[in-house]
């Protein structure tokens, strides 16, 4: 065709896959729900170009340090498309977010988010949006400002990804350092809610690829009745609410936090750490749930893969000195918050130790006949939540 032949019909944006009309219906459809999320520091409203925060609270610190983190959901958006609910994921999204932010010992301020699509739908960006206002509600955080984005040939139309993005605040003098460990320390855990949202590329290909809906939605006995998507898109627990009451109420109660994320428990709790020593860890001495021991066996996982992919079991540990584990202790029985000694603090390099088990069964085809020892479906296995 030559230049002279050629096409000259407009072609708009909608032309392109962009829908502005669609954009602008799921932002008036979710101002009520974050606006409920704000705290008296927000200042101004949505629709500006940058979200605005009060920082008066700083003048009371001596030295006030600003704590940021980002992060996401990853493949458990997969989970929940599955399930066709988007509702808690935005809960996983913040939780994943705030979670880092209070290993510092610092308060949530302020979450952003960002949300891409192959089509904006404004029902289900509402779903997604409300899960993310629940998240931000629970952490004590505004979300005070965030983005939608449609890509058109980029993403199915199904398809969307999340990004969330959060700022704290903490006094140095009250900042929880790793530099503080000391051998003799105790180690307590407080238990995740499953999963959390961490490992979901290997949960997929062991346990959803080449199954039905139909086998997915059936209820499981070692699952305590619920099915395997029910299990699995259970949202992340948020732990700043019992974590910011114990650093207040139990002077010097903390020395460090770690978060038991992306990498489990090996290669997060080493964070919370120094150079000068070891975190000492006995499984025998927690619960696993259900969902994480179905997913190990079903990938025959051996302890120390377990360990490095999943929470197994355990949300947030604390390092605690040993003459405040009492207190400690107490204090989050006091605000019904489960904990579980799990360990202690040596002298080391650095490293995550696991006790010693005994030999693993042999490997069959089917998860329910591989029970490691350190896993079992028992109410009430070899340790105890108090």
């Amino acid at each position: 065709m030559s230049h002279s032949e050629e096409s000259h019909e407009s072609v708009n944006y909608e032309d392109a896959g962009v829908s502005t009309w669609a954009g602008a219906k799921a932002v008036e459809g979710i101002k009520d729900m974050v606006r409920s999320t704000y705290s008296p520091q927000v200042v101004g409203d949505l629709g500006g170009f940058g979200g605005l925060f009060s920082l008066a609270e700083a003048k009371t610190m001596d030295d006030p340090l600003l704590v940021s983190g980002a992060d996401g959901v990853g493949t458990k958006l997969e989970i929940a498309r599955l399930c066709n609910k988007h509702t808690t994921v935005g809960i996983d999204l913040v939780a994943m977010c705030v979670n880092d932010v209070l290993a510092t010992g610092a308060k949530p301020l302020y979450f952003l988010d960002y949300i891409a699509a192959g089509k904006i739908e404004p029902d289900a960006i509402k779903d997604i949006v409300s899960g993310i206002v629940e998240g931000c509600k629970q952490a004590h955080c505004s979300l005070i400002g965030g983005e939608m984005a449609e890509h058109p040939g980029v993403m199915k139309p199904s398809e969307y990804d999340l990004a969330g993005f959060c700022t704290g605040i903490v006094d140095r003098k009250n900042m929880l350092d790793p530099e503080d460990v000391v051998p003799g320390d105790m180690l307590i855990a407080l238990p995740s809610s499953g999963l959390h949202s961490n490992g979901f590329s290997l949960v997929r290909k062991v346990c959803i690829e080449g199954k039905s809906l139909e086998e997915l939605n059936k209820p499981l006995a070692l699952l305590e009745g619920k099915s395997l998507l029910e299990a699995l898109i259970v949202p992340t627990k948020i732990y700043v609410d019992p974590l910011l009451r114990l650093l207040k109420r139990v002077d010097g109660g903390v020395r460090s936090l770690a978060h038991i994320t992306g990498g489990g428990i090996t290669e997060n709790l080493n964070r919370a750490l120094n150079s000068r020593v070891d975190a000492l860890i006995d499984p025998s001495l927690w619960s696993v749930p259900p969902v994480v021991s179905y997913v190990c066996n079903a990938a025959h996982l051996s302890q120390e893969e377990a360990f490095k992919t999943f929470n197994m079991g355990l949300g947030m540990v604390l390092v605690v000195p040993a003459d405040k584990y009492q207190e400690v202790t107490a204090c989050l029985r006091s605000m019904d918050e489960a904990c579980v000694l799990i360990g202690e603090v040596a002298p080391g390099s650095g490293e995550v130790k696991l006790k010693e088990r005994a030999p693993e069964p042999p490997k069959t085809d089917h998860p329910s006949e591989h029970i490691h020892p350190y896993i079992t479906n028992d109410l009430n296995p070899g340790g105890k939540w108090v």
